[in-house]
């Protein structure tokens, strides 16, 4: 093995370790807001910085054995950079966000920061991992984190409350994961993902078969998909709204990412053993992220809700286990980090004249009467979300259909299209309740200009204008993919 080049393939996650002790060893002596804010914007110069090594393995599209680091444990391959830069977007935008709230309520402290980037680091040797025990690590790592993150306000009885939940759910979903990944290595002698791909080629026994099974289960808690979603509403409600929006974004595109490689590498010479369990995973999402919205009153869980519901039209294209159901999947979702972190961003922005958080929907009646900028931006995260044209979203549910219905899943297509209606539904209920109820005047102080900067750079995104984008991106998307595959 050559030591240089593995270190040199894991820089990122050298430089966000490293960081994080520093800035953790800085906090000790972290007395002030002042003092935190300044750990804070080292954190996302840091992220800058992992972004900036990264990129140009994404753009190069590289793959291939000089991809592989410590005897090819770790991969740094184009699908591997490319989901690590929409991780260090999303983690940087939670960073940016994050002081104004906790000040408000004298609950910000310096290892905030440091947790995200510990947590992103674990992120990173996930969207790397080509061992199901560098998964599980890189895994670990970003959980351990994320745990505290829920639970950051101590005084806060909710965010208490989705800190144990997240601890107790995540810790069964580990277990679940961990008896999968012992039954995979158990009946095919390896935990490689091009070995177990390799043991798979012949057929699937009954026992490995239970152990594709588990490991899907356990990463299904990850995403927050059907059947398994039962933590996310109420985590995302209870957790400060910067951690929801962390949590909404940057572990959901490294869970998803992980997935991916893990049913195409892993699991891809066996496509017909998990392909019905993501199809209904998928269906399941979307009719119960849709149906379960519909009756939500806090602005947060119908955001949860609607989470679950995207990661359904995601696995759409998972299902069509194709590169072009693999690009589509890796469009999507960096259109869903905009629109999630718009959505966020948009929903700190409400609070009442005393900077208190504002999460009912009948609290932003009429908003649209005296924050017009603030409602014409959410309505447009939510029409996107909705997938209705011409806003950027709709690109992301497209180019995922086409994978499908070029892969032969119509029906798969055909009833994610019309069970996408019943989504719409909840989208236009916010949309109507800002433009058209009598206004609650509750909504009425303004944020500061990181938070309009970011809402007004998301809007852009998912704007119209997005669509100069689509070669771009797309050209990103399919050369990940096509590195995802050639590594199957």
């Amino acid at each position: 093995m050559d030591w240089s080049q593995s270190l040199r393939l894991v820089a990122p996650e050298e430089l966000l370790s490293v960081a994080g002790l520093v800035l953790l060893l800085g906090s000790a002596w972290a007395k002030t807001a002042r003092d935190a804010r300044a750990i804070t914007w080292l954190a996302v110069a840091t992220l800058a910085v992992a972004a900036a090594i990264v990129a140009p393995w994404a753009f190069g599209g590289v793959r291939g054995a000089e991809t592989l680091a410590f005897y090819g444990l770790f991969t740094a391959d184009a699908f591997a950079s490319y989901a690590k830069l929409l991780i260090y977007a999303a983690a940087g935008a939670s960073l940016l966000i994050a002081p104004a709230f906790f000040e408000r309520v004298r609950g910000y402290r310096p290892e905030y920061p440091v947790l995200v980037l510990f947590a992103t680091a674990g992120m990173g040797i996930m969207v790397s991992a080509t061992n199901l025990l560098t998964l599980y690590i890189g895994l670990e790592l970003n959980s351990l984190a994320a745990y505290v993150l829920a639970a950051f306000l101590k005084d806060d009885d909710r965010s208490a409350e989705a800190g144990l939940k997240y601890f107790v759910l995540g810790a069964l979903a580990s277990g679940i994961l961990l008896f999968g990944i012992s039954l995979t290595y158990g009946f095919t002698g390896t935990t490689s993902f091009a070995g177990i791909s390799a043991a798979l080629q012949s057929g699937v026994s009954t026992g490995a078969l239970f152990g594709v099974t588990f490991v899907l289960a356990g990463l299904a808690f990850k995403i927050s998909a059907v059947p398994f979603h039962m933590w996310t509403p109420d985590v995302y409600e209870g957790a400060p709204t910067p951690v929801t929006t962390f949590f909404a974004s940057a572990p959901k595109v490294a869970a998803l990412a992980l997935t991916m490689r893990v049913a195409l590498e892993a699991f891809g010479s066996q496509v017909s053993a998990w392909q019905q369990i993501v199809i209904f995973a998928a269906l399941a999402s979307i009719v119960v992220g849709a149906l379960g919205a519909i009756g939500q009153q806090n602005i947060k869980r119908l955001l949860a809700y609607s989470s679950i519901n995207n990661v359904g039209f995601l696995l759409i294209g998972l299902a069509a286990a194709t590169p072009a159901g693999a690009a589509g999947m890796l469009v999507y979702l960096a259109i869903y980090v905009a629109m999630t972190i718009g959505g966020f961003v948009a929903v700190l922005m409400l609070k009442d004249e005393n900077g208190n958080q504002v999460e009912q929907i009948a609290d932003i009646a009429g908003l649209s009467s005296h924050r017009k900028v603030l409602a014409a931006c959410l309505a447009m995260v939510m029409f996107s979300l909705a997938g209705i044209p011409p806003l950027f979203g709709f690109w992301g549910k497209f180019v995922v259909f086409q994978a499908a219905v070029e892969a032969g899943l119509l029906p798969l297509a055909v009833i994610g299209i019309a069970a996408s209606v019943i989504g719409a539904f909840y989208y236009l209920k916010v949309v109507k309740v800002m433009y058209f109820d009598e206004p609650a005047m509750k909504a009425v102080r303004h944020s500061d200009w990181i938070h309009q900067a970011l809402l007004a750079a998301s809007a852009l995104f998912i704007s119209p204008a997005g669509y100069l984008l689509t070669k771009c991106l797309g050209g990103l998307a399919a050369a990940a993919a096509a590195a995802l595959f050639h590594a199957a």
